[in-house]
């Protein structure tokens, strides 16, 4: 079996952000293969974790990935200020012998964001509404390496290492079974300092926010997630994600003064795409006739946040106008670029983010001291069948049926973007849907 139906029947995906199926990205041929390590957000440590604790496994799975791609060139991209976790790389890739060139980035956000880190490395502007491999590149983050080098072990997917931070009483890396509650990860870190309380599942900037105790009760760990940051919940980055589009848009109409500042710092127009966020807000406060164009521009945005949470002198929202847009507008932007120009002031107007993390009034967990890692067992998880880009997986398990850790209990929808799905603990199958299967272990007594 072949290193891309190993990682299919693993069930990898992408091990942030929306999760695109790894056996699909890998499955092709590219110049570059480069490795995301500069684990992009704000506090998070996760990434980091896992290369100081398991730079053996993940070199080696860099390697099989490269060799699988068919790359020229391979490229390790980490903070400089990862002194740590590029002593223990480089030492292994020394061992080894391997041809892998280390890229050390400065601190800023967004680091982590492909595109960017594309024209970093190779000078290559990746095209708007593209891909890296438009211009011969994969880009890839230390988590998606480490569950490849696992598959090829015949390992599926069905543990996370998440940075459990901020609000807790001892702050920690935990190892959880996927479809492990929320709070129970909460629990394994000591606790909240506070009684009442707000949840960002991923990073400050760009995770999603769960402010009501029902919606924290219900939220699970899955496939994608690294990050539970624990705020109060009057916190700036919680309440400004908290507004209508109809108050974002009377306080546009009333507030925005085109000072440009959003479009000014916005990574894709510095890398010279076509996304100029002052007038998506000028059209949507004054409803501009014509305004459809610009509108479908809001597709071009990545949904970093750096235009309302660092830019904004009046404290607007373009980020929440253009996800607003990106899925309320049925056309897809068709762009006539065909040659980019990355602006003149773009290397001047890089982030760094330890003033991003002041902007957010998140200074005093900046360098929060770590307790140990603990690998949390639980007695019931609550795995969804969609955890990722693409279609839900087709249930493969029925209610009462005892099952075993690592078995499937989700199919890859055939001929679609789908992955599987496995049990994260042994157990009986408690109830199973088309949207989740709830597995309750053998050992709890009834």
């Amino acid at each position: 079996m072949s290193l891309i139906d190993k990682i299919a029947a693993a069930g990898v995906v992408g091990a942030g952000g929306a999760g695109f199926p790894s056996h699909v990205k890998y499955n092709c041929e590219a110049e570059y293969l480069i490795i995301n390590g500069a684990e992009c957000e704000p506090l998070l440590r996760s990434d980091k974790f896992l290369m100081s604790h398991f730079p053996a496994e993940i070199v080696e799975g860099v390697k099989m990935v490269a060799e699988s791609i068919g790359v020229d060139k391979t490229v390790f991209a980490l903070k400089r200020k990862y002194e740590n976790e590029y002593a223990c790389l480089k030492r292994v890739v020394e061992d080894k012998g391997y041809n892998i060139e280390f890229f050390l980035m400065d601190s800023f956000y967004p680091a982590g964001d492909e595109h960017t880190m594309v024209l970093d490395i190779t000078g290559r502007v990746v095209p708007e509404m593209g891909i890296p491999l438009e211009v011969g590149c994969v880009v890839t983050n230390i988590g998606t390496i480490y569950n490849s080098y696992r598959a090829d072990q015949d390992k599926p997917v069905i543990d996370k290492y998440v940075s459990v931070l901020a609000e807790v009483n001892e702050p920690r890396i935990v190892k959880v079974p996927i479809g492990t509650p929320v709070r129970e990860c909460i629990n394994a870190a000591g606790g909240s300092t506070l009684n009442e309380f707000a949840v960002i599942l991923g990073g400050p900037m760009m995770g999603d926010n769960l402010v009501e105790d029902e919606d924290i009760d219900n939220a699970v760990i899955t496939k994608t997630d690294g990050s539970i940051i624990i705020l109060p919940k009057d916190q700036f980055v919680i309440e400004r994600n908290q507004q209508s589009m109809e108050h974002i848009k009377n306080k546009a109409k009333a507030a925005c003064i085109q000072c440009t500042l959003c479009t000014e710092y916005c990574p894709r127009y510095l890398n010279g795409h076509g996304l100029e966020p002052h007038r998506i807000m000028r059209a949507l406060a004054y409803e501009e006739v014509d305004s459809a164009e610009i509108f479908e521009s809001a597709q071009l945005c990545c949904l970093c946040g750096i235009c309302e949470l660092y830019a904004c002198p009046m404290a607007l929202s373009p980020r929440l106008v253009n996800e607003y847009y990106i899925e309320k507008i049925d056309e897809k932007y068709e762009s006539s670029k065909t040659e980019y120009e990355p602006h003149p002031m773009r290397e001047y107007r890089k982030i760094p983010t330890d003033r991003q993390i002041a902007r957010l009034d998140l200074s005093k967990y900046n360098h929060q001291e770590l307790y140990n890692s603990v690998e949390l067992e639980v007695n019931e998880v609550i795995i969804p069948l969609s955890q990722h880009i693409g279609a839900p997986a087709e249930l493969a398990v029925s209610e009462g049926q005892k099952i075993k850790r690592g078995d499937l209990i989700g199919r890859a929808k055939e001929n679609a973007l789908s992955v599987n799905i496995h049990a994260s603990i042994s157990g009986t199958v408690k109830k199973a849907d088309n949207t989740k299967v709830i597995i309750r272990s053998a050992e709890v007594v009834l």
